[in-house]
């Protein structure tokens, strides 16, 4: 068996360091946060533990189901109905189903059917191959029509991707519309799960189960560099100390490997580097008045910069209102650069503009939490650009949420990575 380093405790660290256990490896898990989960952990938000950025899963998620079964938490899943809207022109309409597309007035009717059409065959198909040369843009207008990507989706991508959202790949968007589109209780009824307890459930008994086998955490354990000769990895300085290790398994994100790898061939960190990301500043907000019966709102409004608000407790079941409000950006935007309260103030005017019933009163708490790296940007053909999960390195492996791709990032296809790279180790 081999000696075995993991760094980072997200979601993929955890599923690969436990795999690595399971099948006898020694393994070491570094991270540097002071508390596993990466983006599925949660913390303490007055009474709720909850996590720091929503998650939700699909029907689709098997890797989630089957590890949740193999931990014996397989009980704690949970199926809820739920729905979207749309705010337009100062009124949420409901969205999502055949009805839905039918009763929206800011359509015309030929252009509804063509969204339907697009839609539906989204959900149906099984590759989208055939469309991955293409845009994001350039897809959904020659499905649906440019009237439809200019209503619905183009103020929606600029306010993620600002600069950058006319270089996202179709099959990227294809593959979000067919994950929630297929998960469903019926056509006319959107249904999405939920862990009992939240994702830290899952977090713990990941945890309980690696070390239950041996398996070593070091948190609040900052990684300096993989260590590397004659072309193969040997371990991994971190926290001021030295990890032997016949296998590294790298999960934090592409941007850091560069400098976190100096041995790797130059080529190989020009293609890391070449990966772009966008930052992520996540609002949480406490409120004793619901927003409106949707889990999902996106906002077409050219007054409101943000591109939607998660109502999650109208997924997980909690005391208060629990909404979320994601700004996402690349860093090198001006407001990334906002203090929390500013985001919180605006934020909150905007929760006020989509519900006017909501007053000052209704607020009861926000926390805001920041990743630098939180979502790559995908252009087509973007499977071209990565890098071998196997480096030229010898034993390094190294992944992050990237290279889920067309698949977005998720808990599924974390846990599906970090247990393929585990069964890696030694082939």
């Amino acid at each position: 068996m081999s000696r075995v380093v993991v760094i980072g405790a997200g979601a993929m660290g955890l599923a690969a360091a436990h795999r690595a256990a399971q099948l006898g490896h020694e393994v070491d898990l570094i991270e540097v946060d002071s508390v596993p989960g990466g983006m599925a952990a949660h913390f303490d938000f007055g009474p709720l533990s909850i996590e720091r950025f929503y998650h939700f899963v699909c029907k689709s998620d098997e890797p989630t189901f089957a590890l949740m079964r193999e931990l014996g938490i397989g009980d704690k899943m949970r199926w809820r109905g739920t729905s979207m809207g749309y705010f337009i022109k100062g009124k949420i309409y409901p969205w999502g189903d055949p009805i839905s597309l039918l009763m929206f007035p800011h359509l015309s009717l030929m252009a509804k059917i063509r969204t339907g059409l697009q839609m539906f065959l989204t959900t149906k198909s099984k590759t989208f191959k055939s469309i991955e040369s293409k845009t994001a843009r350039q897809w959904l207008e020659g499905g649906s029509g440019k009237k439809v990507y200019n209503t619905l989706w183009k103020r929606l991508m600029n306010l993620k991707f600002y600069e950058l959202a006319d270089d996202i790949s179709a099959s990227w968007i294809a593959t979000r519309v067919r994950r929630i589109g297929n998960s469903r209780r019926s056509l006319f009824q959107e249904e999405l799960g939920y862990i009992e307890g939240g994702s830290q459930t899952l977090v713990d008994a990941l945890v309980s189960a690696y070390t239950s086998k041996g398996g070593r955490m070091h948190l609040a354990t900052s990684v300096e560099k993989v260590e590397t000769d004659s072309g193969k990895v040997t371990g991994v300085t971190a926290g001021g100390r030295f990890f032997p290790a016949d296998a590294v398994i790298s999960t934090v994100p592409t941007p850091l490997i560069s400098t976190l790898v100096p041995d790797l061939p130059e080529a190989s960190k020009a293609q890391y580097d070449a990966i772009r990301n966008i930052g992520v500043v996540c609002l949480i907000f406490r409120l004793k008045k619901s927003i409106s019966k949707h889990f999902w709102i996106n906002i077409i409004d050219e007054t409101i910069e943000i591109p939607g608000v998660i109502q999650f407790s109208n997924l997980r079941p909690v005391d208060d209102t629990v909404v979320y409000v994601p700004y996402y950006m690349p860093v090198t935007q001006p407001k990334w650069q906002w203090s929390d309260q500013q985001f919180i103030d605006e934020a909150f005017g905007y929760i006020r503009k989509v519900n006017p019933d909501i007053t000052g009163s209704d607020f009861i708490d926000a926390k805001v939490g920041r990743l630098k790296y939180a979502q790559p940007v995908c252009e087509p053909n973007f499977l071209d650009k990565l890098p071998p999960i196997q480096t030229p390195i010898a034993g390094l492996q190294i992944a992050d949420t990237c290279y889920y791709y067309p698949e977005d990032r998720g808990i599924s296809e974390s846990v599906r990575y970090g247990r393929d790279m585990a069964e890696a180790v030694g082939k």
